[in-house]
């Protein structure tokens, strides 16, 4: 039996979309995980580039024709993997070739999301000069939310310079101030309110306060306080933020202390050295 000669090498890269056609339940995988497999998002070598850094590279491919905005089938950008990378280089590079600064993926990602996500301040310095929008009209978390959720109070600084409403409020996250909170990043919850948060907007009737009361962040909790939040302000569950902190811990003792409410008891004083 005669075998076929296996066809010349193309370098045209074909659509791998039959795995999601196959599979629209692998459509609900994470963008992230998407684009660090690669196995069925279709890159480009232009991706590959940004997404590894390879400068020379990438201007080679430029130079030869490759369209700057070309697309995997989930709507990532060479600008998006650049910029998720942290090469500001390449992402400069990109941007003087044209590159869509407000691209975004099926996700609602956009390339400022993943620099903040990143923690990239640079590339987020980068788009914002290039007409990069800070806030999109979605509910998807914003940058503003990634950099405080991540802790990345560098980025959160570029964009609060830029003039973000830093009382951005999505109704399944909350505000930034109320996601740093919940992530004990108190570096960004500075900024936030040196910057004019609101101390009291949360998520929800949940301040703040009750975020970093139940996360146990007593260096928080005396922040918020200093610049004024309810002690007694109440939750949907009618619980005040001393209610949800951890029992006989330094931050239910610190707000009842704050409250003078410590009730003097035969015990108080072994509370108060536990």
């Amino acid at each position: 039996m005669s075998i076929e000669p296996a066809p010349p090498h193309s370098r045209k890269r074909k659509r791998t979309v039959d795995s999601a056609e196959q599979y629209p339940a692998k459509r609900s995988t994470s963008w992230g995980i998407l684009t660090n497999q690669g196995s069925w998002a279709d890159r480009s070598p232009l991706h590959e580039a940004a997404s590894q850094g390879r400068l020379l590279a990438l201007k080679t491919l430029l130079s030869q024709g490759y369209n700057v905005n070309t697309l995997t089938i989930d709507h990532v950008t060479p600008l998006h993997e650049a910029c998720l990378g942290d090469h500001v280089g390449c992402a400069r590079t990109l941007l003087e070739a044209g590159a869509n600064v407000n691209a975004t993926t099926i996700d609602g990602v956009t390339p400022l999301f993943n620099a903040c996500s990143r923690g990239s301040a640079n590339c987020v310095e980068l788009l914002l000069e290039y007409g990069a929008m800070a806030q999109l009209e979605t509910c998807l978390p914003s940058p503003a939310h990634e950099a405080s959720s991540k802790g990345h109070n560098d980025c959160l600084e570029v964009l609060i310079s830029w003039g973000i409403d830093v009382d951005q409020d999505i109704p399944h996250l909350g505000t930034p101030l109320y996601v740093a909170c919940k992530g004990q990043h108190i570096a960004c919850v500075r900024k936030l309110l040196y910057a004019g948060a609101n101390v009291q907007h949360g998520r929800h009737l949940d301040t703040p306060l009750h975020a970093a009361a139940q996360q146990s962040s007593m260096d928080i909790v005396s922040l918020l306080l200093d610049f004024g939040a309810d002690i007694n302000a109440k939750n949907t569950e009618y619980k005040r933020p001393v209610d949800v902190a951890a029992t006989r811990s330094s931050v239910e003792r610190h707000l009842l202390q704050y409250e003078g409410k410590l009730v003097t008891s035969p015990c108080s004083q072994h509370i108060m050295t536990c």
